[in-house]
């Protein structure tokens, strides 16, 4: 689920020009917080929690080493960049092996701090947000980022995540792009053993192949053209924690083998370099692509994909579970109306929730979530109306209305339901057939109160959030309008 508001860099160096330059190079991408002392900086870090931090490893009043580890006592998944004048240095190097996310070297150079500073920032995102697995009927937790849902199909993806989070075990989370399989890494980091380790994150995608082997590897100084000094990878300082591998199906054959050797043998070289080192690391991968395909068509390997296939995940579409939507919708207009500072907007029209709710999400809950955000932001009113939408939800053809549940008098109606379920070849029968009942109770009860939804869910005894979830969710029609609030 991602977030779009603009990172926050720290940089803490005594040089005033470095603060120039970043901010020169930066504005487009981040906000430029400044400190030019130990004391400023770790102050900085506790009232605005960067993303990322740019520390100088010289600094008037301390080692940047020191301050390393104060930060890190603060927030142990908080990438720090050191500045150094000498980046061959051991202390550089040293300073990778406590858990720094990489060095540069001075004078520094535009387009490769960009460069870094970025995959930072999407480190940051991936690693560092605690998650909720469950929303609950008082709403989201304020711990972290939550991972909503309660279809069947989540509730499976739950499930999974407890019984696997405390294994030692490999994990491949498969799913389209935007279903949220970062908050599956997350989850299980958060709830395993490894949570106070590092947990480190590469998207593979994002990377060409020898910078990629770089990045989890690393490489002895004079390995390749441009290999000016010692490089440590991920695999190396994520000893003990946990890596997650995104997009791992677009790795190169040459660094999938090299992946393979460590999981087989839990030990590597850095590229250039003839030194075994041993790691202990917990591998979760995850892709949106067919590796099976993949493999058929020579373009994975099989070996690898059994090892990375310990036990998988996997993420529905958001249009396989469409009963989610009212409480992602809540989810994120509460979000929105606290990030944006929009504190009068009171909820969606029921007009805009409907067409909110038949549309099909090509790009799943992150496509949801943008969406919202820019209807909050260019909303002035008190609801969120058909009209603050993109142009394709507006104008979305409307579905046609689902067919009304027959009256449920007695045993043969639900018989025939389910026989005609069997003839259809359902394989969610279950869900369904919940479907069914629950449709019928819904419409029932809300036809004898008139609408009237607080004396329904006192008559049913449940939530008039779960009642209003529900009408949204299956399309029930009442003479009163309901509205998400």
């Amino acid at each position: 689920m991602e977030h779009t508001q603009l990172a926050k860099i720290l940089v803490v160096d005594d040089d005033r020009s470095v603060h120039l330059l970043v901010q020169k190079s930066l504005a487009d991408i981040a906000e430029v917080l400044s400190a030019t002392t130990a004391q400023e900086g770790l102050r900085l870090v506790a009232e605005k929690s960067p993303d990322v931090v740019l520390l100088d490893i010289q600094l008037p009043d301390t080692n940047g080493l020191a301050l390393f580890c104060q930060i890190h006592e603060l927030d142990n998944r908080l990438p720090v960049i050191f500045i150094t004048v000498d980046a061959g240095s051991e202390t550089a190097i040293e300073a990778m092996q406590l858990g720094a996310y990489d060095y540069v070297g001075k004078p520094l150079r535009v387009q490769a701090l960009v460069e870094l500073v970025n995959r930072a920032i999407t480190t940051r995102r991936m690693v560092s947000t605690p998650v909720a697995i469950a929303a609950d009927e008082t709403g989201p937790s304020s711990k972290g980022e939550l991972f909503v849902g309660r279809s069947p199909q989540m509730l499976e993806v739950f499930k999974a995540i407890g019984r696997v989070a405390k294994q030692n075990v490999t994990v491949l989370v498969r799913g389209e792009s935007g279903t949220g399989k970062e908050l599956v890494a997350r989850a299980l980091v958060q709830y395993g053993d490894r949570s106070d380790a590092p947990f480190l994150a590469v998207n593979c995608a994002a990377l060409p192949e020898n910078l990629l082997e770089s990045e989890l590897f690393g490489h002895e100084k004079g390995a390749f053209t441009g290999a000016e000094n010692r490089r440590i990878g991920k695999f190396e300082q994520c000893n003990g924690g946990t890596l997650l591998l995104d997009e791992i199906g677009d790795m190169s054959p040459t660094v999938q083998a090299k992946v393979l050797r460590v999981l087989q043998e839990q030990h590597f070289e850095r590229v250039g370099g003839t030194k075994l080192l041993k790691t202990d690391v917990r591998l979760i991968t995850a892709t949106n692509r067919d590796l099976e395909t993949m493999v058929e068509e020579g373009e994975f390997r099989e070996d690898l994909l059994y090892r990375l296939n310990g036990v998988t995940i996997n993420l529905p579409p958001l249009r396989d579970r469409v009963g989610d939507i009212p409480d992602l919708l809540h989810y994120f207009l509460k979000r929105a109306k606290i990030d944006l500072k929009k504190p009068e907007l009171e909820g969606i029209s029921a007009e805009a929730t409907e067409l909110l709710c038949a549309f099909d999400w090509p790009g799943n809950v992150r496509q949801l979530q943008a969406v919202i955000r820019r209807a909050t932001l260019n909303t002035t009113g008190p609801a969120i109306l058909p009209e603050a939408l993109p142009e394709e939800i507006q104008h979305l053809e409307k579905k046609p209305k689902a067919p009304k549940t027959p009256e449920l008098d007695h045993e043969s109606d639900l018989s025939r339901f389910i026989d005609e379920r069997f003839r259809s070849g359902s394989t969610n029968m279950y869900a369904e057939t919940i479907e069914y009942v629950e449709r019928y109770l819904l419409s029932r009860v809300l036809g004898e109160t008139e609408g009237n939804q607080s004396q329904a869910a006192e008559i049913l005894g449940i939530t008039r959030g779960k009642i209003r979830d529900r009408i949204a969710a299956y399309d029930i029609q009442i003479d009163r309008k309901v509205s998400l609030s």
